[in-house]
């Protein structure tokens, strides 16, 4: 028997190395963006510009895009000469989304290993890759030799039973796991998530959880491939089947029941001051943001939508889809008409307010409740302002009625 990260490992290895063992792997893919991207490309020059494979590095522009400022504008102007004297053919300009819902997407497989220049880089492990952040310096020496190293960590299964109820979804998983272990809890571990009925966590829900391992101070965290994820392949043209592999061995597990999770909110100012809706609702709000990388995905817009759809926001609203290709289908749906109509401000492909960087930023004495991943002090803009995390359900319904609300009320 043998866990999915040492299965991973062997493959790229060929040989089984030990938690805490360090190990040296070529990544199947290499990512950064205009926020690290500078740096990334300041250090390559340094070491005399070359990529090891052109066809594993994909760059897009998103954490300030369209660019806010002019220092933002004059390194996008850096990043894309450079993109052009390298010739790397995976660059997602100003629109094209936030580059993991791009390697979700496009790219990232089972099996791989992938690093990129973001914290949230451990999204792509819904599709059972191992994905990992990396520094920019570490991931410059990484494009130009092809390689890099990292300390084996130590396996963790969690185990899914049961199906979501009302209200409830991947975030509230994230948020269920941060109260049970804090917000360093899986230091050193990589995350193994077993789903006993695939069809009852959809793709999406996968990525939230994925996402939000950084929170907890996962190494990475990885969805199993199974029948959900050989459809969603298979729908993006990549078919894929799980191999035949006996998986166990782990020195711990933890199971996940859905049927008793319940709304979950995180209160100021840490990811793991984890609270149900119902202990907080009635706070009043002056901002909801329903986007990023953690809940900007087609099923988030349309639980928003279809609470949205029976008002008019009372708190401002910003509504971010993380990519073209979701802001697309949102369109063709019909979704984004009904965030407007009900007065939700809405653009597509950038991580905007989520780090504080544009397109509504907190103001002092301000209150915010967002679908991103962090609610630390001063993340969303003014340090004075109060973030609260919570799952885009609940995040509409606050909007609709101007102060936290349970979403099972209005659904």
């Amino acid at each position: 028997m043998q866990t999915w990260t040492e299965y991973i490992f062997y493959r790229k290895t060929g040989r089984r190395p030990q938690p805490g063992e360090v190990v040296e792997v070529t990544p199947d893919l290499v990512g950064f963006h205009d926020l690290t991207g500078y740096h990334v490309l300041e250090v390559l020059e340094e070491m005399g510009v070359e990529v090891f494979d052109r066809e594993r590095v994909v760059v897009a522009f998103d954490h300030l895009s369209p660019p806010p400022t002019q220092r933002a504008a004059e390194i996008m102007t850096y990043i894309r000469r450079h993109v052009k004297a390298l010739g790397l053919p995976h660059f997602y300009d100003v629109g094209g989304g936030i580059l993991h819902q791009i390697i979700l997407e496009k790219y990232a497989k089972p099996e791989q290993v992938i690093f990129a220049a973001d914290s949230h880089t451990n999204t792509a492990g819904a599709l059972g890759a191992f994905a990992q952040g990396m520094g920019a310096t570490d991931i410059a020496a990484t494009v130009k030799l092809g390689r890099t190293w990292l300390v084996m960590p130590t396996p963790y299964a969690v185990r899914v039973e049961g199906r979501f109820p009302k209200g409830v979804g991947g975030k509230d998983v994230a948020l269920h796991l941060l109260s049970q272990f804090g917000a360093e809890g899986f230091n050193g571990y990589s995350v193994e998530v077993f789903v006993k009925e695939p069809e009852a966590f959809p793709m999406d829900d996968r990525a939230t959880v994925a996402n939000m391992s950084t929170e907890m101070g996962a190494d990475a965290l990885i969805f199993v491939p199974d029948r959900v994820t050989s459809a969603y392949l298979e729908e993006r043209g990549t078919p894929y089947s799980p191999p035949e592999i006996q998986l166990g061995g782990h020195r711990d597990n933890y199971t996940v029941e859905l049927d008793r999770l319940e709304p979950l909110v995180a209160a100021p100012h840490s990811v793991d001051n984890v609270k149900t809706v119902t202990e907080v609702e009635g706070v009043e709000v002056d901002q909801v943001f329903i986007g990023s990388c953690t809940n900007g995905r087609l099923s988030d817009m349309e639980i928003a939508a279809k609470i949205l759809k029976r008002g008019r926001v009372r708190a401002r609203c910003i509504a971010i889809p993380a990519s073209y290709d979701v802001f697309r289908k949102a369109l063709k749906l019909g979704y984004i008409d009904v965030l407007t109509e009900a007065g939700c401000v809405v653009t597509y492909g950038t991580c905007g307010p989520c780090l504080g960087g544009h397109f509504g930023l907190a103001g002092p004495g301000e209150t915010v409740l967002t679908t991103s991943n962090r609610n630390f002090r001063g993340r969303v803009g003014h340090p004075e302002a109060k973030v609260y995390l919570a799952n885009p359900a609940t995040a509409a319904a606050t909007a609709l009625a101007g102060k936290i609300t349970d979403p099972r009320l209005v659904m």
